[in-house]
């Protein structure tokens, strides 16, 4: 498919977007002199067209992961910029339909004097126009601060599960899980090796990893293996795939170029020390006790997201354990099907929600757009005897930053109830 017509009409549309908002900025600074206003006209127009020729760049110069980096920025950018401007716009628009009313209600009386009127010493124009870009600058600021400060502001997270009947050799099992690394989003490996200290850090007896590990190509790990390849633990590295790690996001060439994508992947992971486990399940024994850990393919009950999992298959031929903890990334597989099919598994672990890296948590509250999408979107929930761990992920995606929601590294520790 051409793209070429869509990139080049959305450019136009960024234009138009900028001109409109460029009358707010006319406003504002009609009353200085004419040095100051043309070199703000002339700046606000070099910026503006930098811009555009960075999208130009980005969409038709030579990729490289330079230039996937740089996209992701760019991309953001421009959003932010869009955003930021179509809120300066509202507030002109709102100039113009009060400019347009009053024309209709002077013109039969034929006065001809120019707007805007002043109102206790500014115009109604300035004030909004003034408004506009103050509103206007909360987002930009707010956006820019979540990149720097949030996206690598990586929290421990700690919780102490009471399991009933806990066998004595579980009891202070420490568990580590990440989820959501989202490899080919990162920017900053400095920020990434410090996050995976933390988690080394915590000295766990096992760690768990639940899905997303790359954006849309197994390739975004080329840079990451060494970094990721630190985790480790006594009782082994167990991983599942994530919606995103299968590929479905690219248009490959053939079938067989998909399915080579998704082994180099295992590769990676097998490489790294990871065990992948796609609807099986593995005995962990100790003193005598068996823990199962049972990992299962991406599972959705919203039909936006795949449903590769299959928790019957994962569970075929499986020992007597004492303890059941599951791997399925996506949080709405606990409702769906564990809670109503699966009594025996203590403990889900999922990620994939992120809090979409946006929201606000205090003490006592939390808040994110994401539980209008999903009735388990972060942290820990219990039913009954059952529990759900839901990671706010380790990376990030579309968005290279965090602001409210961090990304989180979380430690589980299993007591005796």
């Amino acid at each position: 498919m051409n793209r070429t017509p869509i990139l080049l009409s959305f450019l136009l549309l960024l234009l138009l977007i900028e001109w409109y908002a460029f009358q707010a900025v006319k406003v504002v600074v009609k009353q200085k002199s004419k040095k100051v206003s043309k070199v703000v006209y002339y700046s606000y127009w070099v910026i503006t067209a930098i811009a555009a020729a960075m999208f130009l760049y980005y969409n038709f110069g030579p990729q490289s992961e330079m230039n996937r980096i740089f996209g992701t920025f760019l991309r953001l950018s421009l959003f932010v910029n869009a955003f930021a401007k179509i809120i300066v716009i509202l507030f002109v628009f709102i100039d113009d339909i009060i400019r347009a009313v009053k024309w209709l209600i002077k013109k039969n009386k034929a006065e001809t004097t120019a707007l805007p009127i002043k109102d206790g010493g500014i115009s109604r124009s300035t004030f909004l126009a003034k408004t506009g870009l103050i509103v206007a600058a909360v987002p930009v600021v707010s956006l820019s601060w979540g990149i720097v400060s949030g996206a690598h502001d990586y929290r421990v997270r700690r919780e102490k599960l009471p399991i009933a009947n806990l066998p004595a050799a579980f009891q202070g099992l420490r568990i580590a899980q990440i989820s959501d690394i989202h490899a080919g989003s990162f920017w900053n490996k400095t920020a990434v090796k410090g996050g995976v200290e933390m988690l080394m850090n915590e000295k766990a007896d096992l760690v768990f990893f639940t899905g997303d590990l790359v954006n849309r190509k197994s390739n975004e790990m080329n840079n990451w293996g060494d970094v990721f390849g630190k985790i480790k633990a006594p009782l082994g590295v167990y991983s599942v795939l994530g919606n995103h790690d299968y590929g479905d996001y690219v248009e490959w060439s053939s079938k067989a170029a998909k399915e080579k994508n998704l082994l180099d992947l295992y590769d990676i992971e097998r490489n790294m020390g990871w065990e992948a486990l796609n609807n099986e399940h593995r005995i962990i024994e100790i003193d005598g006790q068996k823990l199962g850990i049972i990992g299962v393919e991406n599972w959705s009950a919203n039909h936006r997201f795949p449903k590769y999992g299959n928790l019957s298959k994962a569970m075929e031929n499986m020992e007597d354990t004492a303890v059941n903890i599951l791997l399925s990334h996506d949080p709405s597989h606990w409702q769906a099907e564990v809670l109503t099919t699966y009594p025996t598994i203590n403990l889900t672990l999922s990620g994939h929600t992120h809090g979409m890296q946006f929201g606000v948590e205090v003490p006592g509250f939390k808040w994110s757009p994401a539980q209008y999408l999903y009735d388990e979107w972060v942290g820990l929930y219990k039913a009954k005897e059952q529990y759900l761990y839901v990671n706010r992920g380790f990376g990030y995606i579309g968005y290279p930053g965090r602001i409210g929601i961090l990304p989180e590294i979380t430690i589980l520790e299993l007591e005796k109830a």
